[in-house]
């Protein structure tokens, strides 16, 4: 059937009125942009179909039909399969909407433009730097590296962040943020500065340094989970924690009088362990010698009861002969190691002549005689 405009009328006209709304005058209305892009549509149709005639609309619809599912099959074939690399995750998109992830292999989609994928690698480990430009620490970037500290001092903190892309939700990553990279790093410098906010300049250049990285590392997890990021943080590394270069000096004289105080303190407990072990022991000894005095003393003292109880019930049974006795005794411990002699003159009889034997033998012994 054919659409132009010449007698008669055609299927969307009544008589006497234009194809387009023509009056019964026969003028037709100003045309449009959109009535002249329709018009050139009509003619392509037409000579595609090869005309208005029955047999050549037949053998037309039939190349058209040829062509449609020879392009059907090409797209079919030539756009569903792809391959997703071992260190991937394939993400399928129908009509631009989320329908799923794939291993790594051979996957397969709608084709363009009713499918797509995403690939994302999501076991490869990236890297974030804070503080320096690129992989050269000494890059300083003072817009990130420069940190307040709880004490109001200023800081100087390179670091750097490892991180992978969850491979339980990579949909996350694709999909929940605009710039995920962007967002790990402006995460990574908020978080530091919270933490470097929370402690003192000393803290921080000495004994606080350890604890900063996992710190840092959880309450990051913490941030990026509540986005939905689809990022895991693997390390958090300190590369230089320093004051600024202004008053680095100052502070690394501190440092060294800390560290000299500190070595202070271990050699003083080196000495002190040393020492006391020793002062301890003479303790010891001298804590068993005055026990082993105080049983000595004892039973020493328990020996002379005993022994005066004895000579007390023998002095009950004959007092004269055990007061001589105990008279005699005495007097041979009094005058036994004396080197006395002694000459009763009171007698009748004349002195008898007395030789001190011992004192003549230790003189003899003296001289060899």
């Amino acid at each position: 059937m054919s659409w132009n405009n010449s007698g008669g009328g055609g299927p969307w006209r009544s008589p006497g009125q234009g194809p387009w709304g023509q009056g019964p005058n026969g003028q037709q209305p100003p045309q449009n942009d959109v009535e002249e892009a329709i018009r050139k549509l009509q003619d392509s149709f037409k000579r595609v179909t090869g005309g208005g005639g029955p047999g050549g609309a037949g053998i037309g619809a039939k190349a058209v039909a040829v062509v449609v599912l020879a392009a059907l099959v090409l797209w079919l074939a030539f756009g569903t399969f792809y391959s997703v690399q071992p260190n991937e995750v394939g993400i399928n998109l129908t009509l631009g909407r989320y329908t799923g992830k794939v291993p790594a292999g051979l996957q397969w989609n709608w084709p363009w433009p009713v499918g797509s994928h995403i690939l994302l690698p999501v076991w490869d480990q990236q890297i974030t730097t804070v503080g320096y430009v690129g992989d050269q620490v000494g890059a300083d970037n003072p817009a990130e590296s420069l940190m307040l500290t709880g004490d109001q001092n200023i800081v100087d903190v390179h670091f750097r962040v490892i991180w992978q892309i969850d491979p339980e939700k990579p949909e996350d990553y694709a999909f929940h943020i605009l710039s995920p990279r962007d967002t790990v790093k402006a995460v990574a410098e908020s978080t530091m500065r919270e933490v470097v906010g929370l402690k003192t300049i000393d803290g921080i250049l000495t004994a606080d340094r350890k604890g900063m990285e996992p710190d840092v590392l959880q309450r990051m997890q913490t941030v990026l989970s509540s986005y939905g990021a689809g990022v895991l943080i693997k390390q958090v590394q300190l590369q230089s924690v320093d004051a600024p270069p202004q008053v680095i000096s100052a502070y690394r004289d501190v440092t060294a009088a800390q560290q000299d105080l500190q070595r202070a303190v271990n050699e003083a407990d080196t000495q002190a362990n040393k020492i006391v072990p020793e002062a301890r022991g003479q303790a010891s000894a001298i804590t068993a010698q005055a026990n082993a005095y105080k049983q000595q003393t004892i039973l020493e003292a328990t020996g002379q009861t005993a022994r005066y109880k004895q000579i007390y019930d023998q002095y009950k049974k004959a007092p004269e002969v055990t007061r001589e006795r105990m008279y005699l005794e005495t007097m041979e411990k009094v005058l036994g190691p004396m080197n006395k002699t002694f000459i009763d003159s009171a007698g009748s009889s004349p002195p008898v002549p007395y030789l001190p034997l011992d004192t003549l033998g230790g003189q003899n012994k003296g001289t060899g005689q």
